[in-house]
């Protein structure tokens, strides 16, 4: 077979980046970023060049699995997917038939192909459609309709022109998405300045012009000393406050007792460094960039502090801004037809959400709602009961905290479906297993990047699956079909685009060149007179009624932190550039490369405890302990510990992924840990023990 080039989408994290394949013989010759993308500059991080050790590797599901055992168990048999499919639609019907459509949950990880998800929901019939931001970015999705109308992805993150960027709840160069960081380095590279703001010296930090190293749980106090800071001395943009900005009155009285002294106090930071930094951001204004935060599940205050950094950048001037947080364009504003929406085909289904969202929860998008809450109403039958439950590529036994609290509520499903292309501790726990083709076996719908310049993109199929696997457009189709819903089914994978295509003016042949087509070869930025904020007063609002009116304090005062125990640590975790979350510890490539997730610990506090860099240690809380190896620095806040998220699988069928910690593990309780204002689970508000192995 001749070697081909197929333009496609990477599938090793969310963040989905543009690749070019190259494939001889139906096999991964190589993976690269796509070229034709100049984000990409034909760049791609580690993960996605560890794609092909996922298409070949023999540990992921090869076949669809009806469990025969107890849930946990491991006992399965293997059934054909036509087999699968009709347990499935006969399982969902019975259910819906006794329980109503409204009893069958879904959660996936959101993204560009989630219309698709959201459809079979309708479909069937339920408006219970959740991804999984409660444990992500829930909480600035939130602020950002507070402060500008505008959902998070209301704006851009126009870095490559930024003049100074401020990382804040984001990891730019450990947290990859390849475009952000060739922008974040193209800043740099002109003069651009870079500012982190963490509880330890992650790699971003390695870059920045300046690093603060801040008390655990004190953002909030850092953030309205910085708004004091600029109101007090007049370095905010006053014509931007003049026309934009609601309220202003009120927000500078707010702040005017959290000073860089009293800040001080809070986070460990020094005044004069605080008023330096504040004064470099009105230097470099209004192409500043703060960003607002991507996972933000953190403190139980986290929603107060993504929304403290939209009031920031709003000060500066930076909202809607060249090197700022521009408002993004859609297809519409080039006078271009936008792809035809499979949810289209069925009406919004009338019942409620079961999580509250939108209507209990007023303040919480009704959009992927909160899957946590959605969880708990499994166990609670409030405000109806669920009785099954589809979890598509996502992982809630190890993307929520207390995993085993979770295996109690989801023990009194009647169904759990999981549809995944790697093992996961919830596919294990499932009555069905559905796998998932990989990226590079499995075409996904069309779908649209907007942006300073909006296109369409496609993900291809660049060979053929290699066990009997399928694309999800064809698990939802099948399942749709049988269920009586025909319309979500589709032959081919040319008939779901063509679909979509419909009176766009494009065909599916506009793909091959290059995997995209652009709606403009130009960035559009809006001038200062067209911008435009859809809040009740038409400008960014330091005061939000809908947060008022369900109890909650637009600017709530400052509350510090809760004390760490005696002899305790605050429980931290992140990412790092080789791993996504769990679905690749068992990648061969990368587990090579990063086996385990070591615990970094203050070298004050190792040298009272007796550990030394390297000692086996074990983390302690309840009746959870397990261990890992120590990596002691003095780059991590004395209060806090911190670990790579994703490790501790132990899974039957996974050789190679059983090593280190499992956060969540550590995490007891949990569930009931929340930012209520933003919906937002608290994942840093936990304290765990540290004891040396006797090894060591």
């Amino acid at each position: 077979m001749a070697p081909k080039k197929v333009y496609s989408i990477c599938g090793m994290c969310s963040v989905r980046c543009p690749i070019q394949v190259e494939v001889e013989n139906d096999d991964v010759v190589f993976i690269q970023g796509n070229p034709h993308d100049s984000g990409m500059a034909g760049g791609l991080c580690p993960r996605g060049a560890a794609g092909v050790a996922l298409l070949r590797d023999p540990e992921r599901p090869q076949y669809p699995l009806i469990r025969v055992g107890k849930r946990g168990e491991g006992k399965w048999r293997r059934a054909t997917y036509d087999e699968a499919l009709d347990y499935v639609a006969e399982k969902l019907s019975a259910i819906k038939k006794q329980h109503g459509a409204k009893s069958i949950l879904w959660s996936d990880r959101g993204g560009p192909f989630a219309d698709l998800h959201k459809a079979f929901m309708r479909g069937i019939g339920s408006p219970n459609y959740c991804n999984h931001d409660a444990s992500c970015a829930r909480n600035v999705m939130h602020a950002a309709k507070s402060v500008m109308g505008y959902g998070r992805k209301g704006v851009a993150y126009d870095l490559r022109n930024s003049k100074h960027i401020v990382l804040q709840t984001r990891n730019i160069f450990e947290a990859i998405n390849v475009k952000e960081v060739n922008g974040a380095l193209d800043s740099l590279k002109n003069g651009g300045k870079l500012t982190v703001i963490d509880i330890r010296a992650n790699v971003s930090s390695t870059k920045a012009n300046n690093f603060f190293m801040i008390r655990p749980g004190t953002d909030y106090a850092f953030n309205l000393a910085v708004i004091n800071c600029l109101l007090s001395n007049n370095w905010y943009n006053k014509k931007f406050a003049s026309e934009y900005i609601h309220d202003l009155d009120v927000l500078a009285d707010f702040v005017a007792p959290y000073t860089p002294e009293w800040a001080e106090g809070e986070t460990g930071i020094p005044a004069a460094k605080l008023v330096a930094f504040a004064k470099e951001l009105k230097t470099a204004a209004p192409a500043v960039l703060w960003h607002p935060g991507w996972m933000v599940s953190r403190y139980t205050n986290s929603f107060y502090v993504c929304r403290s950094i939209y009031i920031i950048n709003a000060l500066l001037g930076s909202i809607g801004a060249k090197g700022g947080l521009p408002l993004i364009n859609k297809p519409k504003d080039f006078g271009r037809k936008g792809l035809k929406a499979f949810s289209d085909l069925f009406p919004k289904p009338e019942d409620k959400r079961v999580d509250g969202a939108g209507w209990k929860l007023k303040h919480i998008d009704g959009g992927p709602g909160l899957i946590n809450k959605s969880i708990e109403a499994i166990e609670t039958g409030d405000p109806y009961p669920i009785k099954a439950y589809i979890a598509h590529r996502h992982d809630p036994l190890h993307a929520l905290p207390d995993p085993e609290r979770q295996r109690e509520i989801l023990d009194k499903l009647d169904l759990l479906v999981s549809t995944t292309f790697s093992w996961s501790d919830t596919a294990w726990f499932a009555d069905v297993v559905l796998p998932l083709s990989t990226y590079l076996e499995r075409e996904s719908p069309l779908a649209t990047k907007n942006g300073l310049k909006p296109y369409f993109f496609r993900r291809a199929r660049a060979v053929t699956p290699r066990y009997e696997t399928r694309s999800e457009w064809e698990i939802l189709g099948g399942i749709a079909k049988r269920m009586g819903f025909p319309e979500l089914s589709f032959e081919t994978a040319e008939d779901m685009w063509n679909y979509q295509l419909t009176d766009t003016g494009m065909s599916i042949e506009d793909f091959d060149a290059t995997g995209e087509v652009p709606v403009t070869d130009t960035a559009k930025y809006r001038s200062f007179e067209e911008l435009s904020f859809p809040t009740p007063s038409g400008k960014i609002e330091m005061h939000c009624q809908k947060l008022e009116d369900m109890g909650f304090e637009s600017l709530p005062a400052y509350t510090p932190p809760s004390e760490v125990p005696e002899g305790a640590f605050r429980l931290t975790f992140g990412r790092c550039a080789l791993h996504t979350q769990g679905h690749t510890l068992n990648n061969p490539m990368l587990n090579e490369q990063m086996p385990i997730n070591p615990v970094w610990i203050n070298s004050s506090k190792a040298r009272e405890m007796g550990i030394a860099d390297g000692d086996e240690v074990y983390l302690v809380n309840g009746e959870y302990r397990s261990k890992t190896i120590a990596y002691v620095t003095e780059f991590i806040h004395p209060e806090a510990v911190f670990v790579v998220h994703g490790f501790g699988h132990r899974l039957p069928p996974e050789s190679r992924s059983s090593q280190g910690i499992a956060d969540q593990e550590l995490m007891i309780g949990g569930l009931d840990k929340i930012d209520h204002a933003g919906g937002g689970v608290a994942l840093q508000e936990h304290f765990i023990r540290i004891e040396k192995s006797s090894a060591s």
